[in-house]
């Protein structure tokens, strides 16, 4: 049997933000030599639908919360707090069940939310690497606000044109988001203890943002964390991504209806694994969305906000709404004209990579500064306006924002500038590309032999 370079133990926090991230790095690693197992709390692992052809193993540890998973915990900082104690606990059995096998664990990455695992890595002289679910330049925000307890003010010397509208919800420490404040401060606490630090992103997306970091610590670049079927093609098995938590009986229906529509016409609306819109957000979202042919995913827990006997006004042939969607089968279909998005960090790199225009609605967390980027910084989009007290985008203006991405005087530079973006992801992941030399520096690092 061919000797591996050494065995990663993968730790993400579970939110499928974070997972699939996270994952799609171990299949990258895998390619490199490596032999990669990746971890899910028992609550996750027994929902999940994972691909038994994976290249990745699998391994459960302990959250504290086996039978409800984070929504059972009391508040966040509980949660937390059982994660750390019962996380370190498993964490360190799987180690040790390997130490006397023929692949022990030498490498740990961990989700960056958990800087408890650094901890477990040092206790076992194991190498360790801290991954950043988010880009560069929300990462940078985070850490300038977290070295000045939340105080950041603007302008910002090295981002002066972000204004307050643009910057993540929680960087500074309100009431209301205190909790998830303290959630982002942790990641800082000793991150630059890590043999290094990777973040999913791709050098050539913001390199100003990455020099910036990289001056706070040694960061690495390995993104984008998208299966290699879709960009540069060298992992033959990594056709999609082989772990989800929604269930997907409705793909085929999905993929069968985009074949049925001519080529750029469809507009794609799908908020993520976790926004909530409110009621009135959603029936402004639907009047606006009845002027096109639009695919649009509404998650079972929020089709009760739809308006009353909305479904069943919905030309099928036009038009089709599901509760889930394989998205990147979706978004690489040449009927898609353009992704309506929250905004989340995943879904923005995955139509970035895959060279589709957005109309950005963000919601909370990165996702305003993810909409900043993509319409002043990669002009690959358009961000729809809010009311200024509200907070609502009104039908007229999401309207609007279609148009202007569909077909408006900036269309054609924004499809231009998407593809252009879609060409350097695949650049970076190929080989001798900036994200391929990167993974290269990542396993020098940590490889055994």
């Amino acid at each position: 049997m061919e000797k591996k370079r050494g065995h990663v133990l993968a730790i993400p926090f579970p939110s499928q933000g974070h997972i699939t991230p996270i994952r799609q790095f171990c299949k990258r690693l895998h390619f490199k030599g490596f032999k990669t197992t990746h971890t899910l709390t028992t609550f996750i692992f027994n929902t999940v639908h994972i691909d038994p052809s994976s290249l990745v193993n699998i391994a459960t540890i302990s959250d504290g919360y086996d039978h409800g998973g984070f929504s059972s915990a009391g508040s966040i900082p509980e949660y937390l707090e059982n994660f750390k104690t019962f996380g370190s606990k498993t964490v360190s059995d799987i180690i040790r069940k390997h130490q006397t096998s023929d692949d022990p664990i030498t490498c740990i990455v961990y989700d960056s939310f958990m800087p408890w695992a650094l901890d477990v890595a040092r206790d076992f002289g194991l190498a360790a690497a801290s991954f950043f679910t988010q880009n560069c330049a929300v990462n940078y925000v985070n850490y300038l606000s977290c070295m000045n307890n939340g105080s950041l003010k603007l302008p910002i010397k090295d981002l002066p044109f972000l204004e307050l509208q643009d910057l993540p919800t929680f960087v500074t420490p309100t009431v209301s988001h205190l909790a998830y404040f303290e959630m982002v401060l942790q990641q800082f606490t000793n991150f630059e203890k890590a043999d290094c630090v990777v973040m999913n992103t791709f050098q050539e997306l913001d390199p100003h943002e990455k020099d910036l970091m990289s001056k706070v610590c040694h960061v690495l670049t390995i993104g984008p964390t998208v299966p290699s079927m879709y960009l540069d093609q060298q992992i033959k098995l990594d056709t999609d991504c082989d772990l989800n938590l929604f269930d997907s009986k409705e793909a085929d229906l999905c993929t069968t209806w985009l074949s049925t529509r001519p080529q750029g016409s469809v507009v794609y609306v799908a908020f993520g694994s976790m926004a909530q819109l409110s009621s009135v957000q959603m029936e402004e979202l639907a009047s606006a969305l009845s002027s096109f042919s639009f695919l649009w995913v509404v998650r079972a827990s929020e089709e009760a906000k739809l308006p009353s006997g909305y479904l069943e006004t919905v030309d099928k042939e036009k038009s089709l709404v599901l509760k889930w969607s394989p998205q990147l089968q979706v978004l690489s279909n040449k009927a898609v004209g353009c992704f309506m998005t929250h905004c989340g960090w995943n879904s923005t790199m995955e139509a970035l990579t895959l060279g589709v225009p957005m109309v950005a609605m963000p919601q909370w967390t990165d996702q305003p500064m993810n909409a900043k980027y993509i319409q002043d910084v990669w002009k690959v989009g358009v961000r729809v306006k809010t009311e200024k007290e509200s907070g609502i985008a009104k039908r007229e203006e999401i309207e609007f924002s279609i148009k202007e991405v569909m077909e408006g005087e900036e269309s054609k530079e924004m499809k231009k500038n998407a593809k252009k973006w879609r060409d350097l992801a695949v650049k970076s992941l190929s080989e001798g590309g900036s994200t391929d030399i990167n993974i290269d520096a990542f396993v020098s690092k940590v490889q055994i032999i």
